[in-house]
């Protein structure tokens, strides 16, 4: 049957759902996990033949109403109903980088002044566009590749570095089809989607979830081989000056062994800077 990425989304998350926290009874045999198409119609409040010719691909022009109730139905959260709507061509392409990925040299100085937190600046396809000294550090000086994503999943050491690494590559994926919905047609997003999607069966693997949400406040566990483990929280803004661009900066618990960990790697990127 013909299928979308509107169409796939639908069933990828009302494959998340369980009938039971939907107040839906779960008796019955269910071929597959999730709710069925019929209690996501009843649910929206549309036919089932509607529904079905959305999931399918067979209905290509749904109203924001139905979008609206359908991510209701689904109990999307705020990036998932954005994602939602873009995907049914009812919210606005992101605006096209001009040219270059290009930093402001105010935003560049901004990062210099942060000896203390690693901070980078990466775009929609998660390139890093600048990082400060202690962030090439804690990174292994960018190594095996300036691409987030890349490092993730084809870093043979990502899941050393990375102590959480089924969790950090889940919330990567996710944000990365979140940017994909916003400039699916930017040349960069497709190169490293094909790239990864060529290279890395647990990125297909994920990528064939469809989760999409945009990153905020969370807390990271790294396994760092100059001064050991470390435990930061992360902090993320959009450049407004940039769209598509994203700011990250991190810090630990003041006081802690993560904190101090941090200062030794501070004392390392003045040393090798």
């Amino acid at each position: 049957m013909a299928s979308t990425q509107f169409g796939a989304y639908l069933k990828a998350r009302r494959a998340e759902l369980d009938p039971a926290t939907m107040n839906l009874p779960s008796t019955g045999y269910r071929r597959v996990p999730g709710l069925r198409r019929e209690e996501v119609a009843l649910l929206a409040g549309i036919s089932v033949d509607y529904y079905v010719r959305l999931e399918q691909g067979r209905e290509r022009t749904p109203s924001a109403q139905v979008v609206e109730a359908l991510a209701a139905a689904l109990r999307l959260g705020d990036d998932a109903r954005e994602h939602l709507f873009r995907l049914a061509g009812l919210g606005p392409r992101a605006r096209a980088a001009g040219g270059l990925d290009r930093v402001d040299p105010s935003l560049a100085a901004l990062l210099a002044a942060w000896p203390d937190n690693p901070a980078v600046v990466y775009n929609r396809a998660y390139d890093v566009l600048a990082s400060n000294p202690i962030a090439d550090i804690l990174f292994h000086g960018w190594a095996h590749s300036t691409n987030l994503v890349h490092v993730v999943f084809t870093d043979p050491a990502a899941r050393t570095f990375y102590r959480d690494w089924h969790e950090v590559a889940r919330n990567t994926v996710a944000g990365f089809r979140l940017n994909h919905g916003k400039a699916p047609d930017d040349p960069r997003i497709r190169r490293v989607l094909a790239e990864l999607l060529a290279a890395s069966p647990d990125f297909a693997e994920l990528w064939g979830r469809h989760d999409a949400r945009g990153k905020a406040l969370e807390s990271k566990r790294f396994q760092h081989r100059d001064v050991g483990p470390l435990t930061l929280t992360m902090q993320t803004f959009d450049v407004r000056s940039s769209p598509g661009q994203e700011l990250v900066v991190y810090h630990a618990e003041e006081g802690s062994a993560s904190s101090d960990a941090l200062t030794l790697l501070g004392a390392l990127a003045a040393t090798r800077g």
